[in-house]
């Protein structure tokens, strides 16, 4: 049952929850904000980023919470991103919203995991989406280069010398919704092709 709403409004939540009061699976995946020098963010565009990608996300979670932890399950999956761990400038505000977002639910997703209710996030690298083409967009503005340049040279710096697809992402959120995935909660699961290099 498909809803169009600003659910980062009261009237936005309220329509999402009347049509589903009692939901078992929260996914929250929010665009945005768009690349841009953090020099040209005043007030008003922080806020608004902070509103999309930390304090809407949190909303939803204390309207679900309850009843999934009533019924003994529930799983809530944050989509944050890559930048979370491994910054890209012009994507300050996205990522600090979401790093925000992160340390907020790391206690949170400890207090109901024994009600089978599970909190975690996935963090993309570089998937094959619109928001990876305006990224490919802005750089090649700044830079002085084409979109394809752009592209050919973000897609060799990942090991796996490839982008991402939806399908591959979406099987993997799937799965963490899933009762197979009841003893993963609380973390943080690069989806990247190996793009950030680290042992932990």
């Amino acid at each position: 049952m498909p809803i169009a709403a600003d659910i980062t409004t009261p009237e936005g939540q309220a329509a999402l929850f009347d049509a589903c009061p009692k939901p078992d699976i929260l996914i929250n995946n929010c665009g945005g904000p768009p690349f841009r020098d953090f020099r040209e963010l005043d007030r008003t565009a922080m806020m608004e980023g902070l509103s999309m990608n930390m304090i809407t996300p949190i909303e939803l979670i204390q309207k679900s919470i309850g009843h999934m932890a009533e019924q003994g399950f529930g799983r809530i999956v944050n989509i944050t991103s890559i930048t979370v761990k491994m910054p890209i400038a012009g994507l300050d505000l996205s990522s600090g919203a979401r790093a925000g977002l992160t340390a907020f639910l790391a206690g949170v997703a400890r207090t109901v995991a024994d009600r089978d209710v599970t909190i975690n996030s996935l963090l993309p690298g570089y998937f094959d989406t619109g928001r990876l083409r305006q990224g490919f967009a802005a750089t090649a503005a700044r830079t002085g280069t084409s979109n394809d340049e752009v592209a050919e040279k973000w897609a060799a710096a990942v090991p796996a010398r490839r982008f991402g697809t939806p399908a591959e992402f979406g099987k993997f959120c799937a799965f963490l919704c899933s009762a197979h995935a009841g003893y993963i909660t609380g973390q943080n699961i690069l989806l990247d092709g190996g793009l950030y290099q680290s042992s932990f």
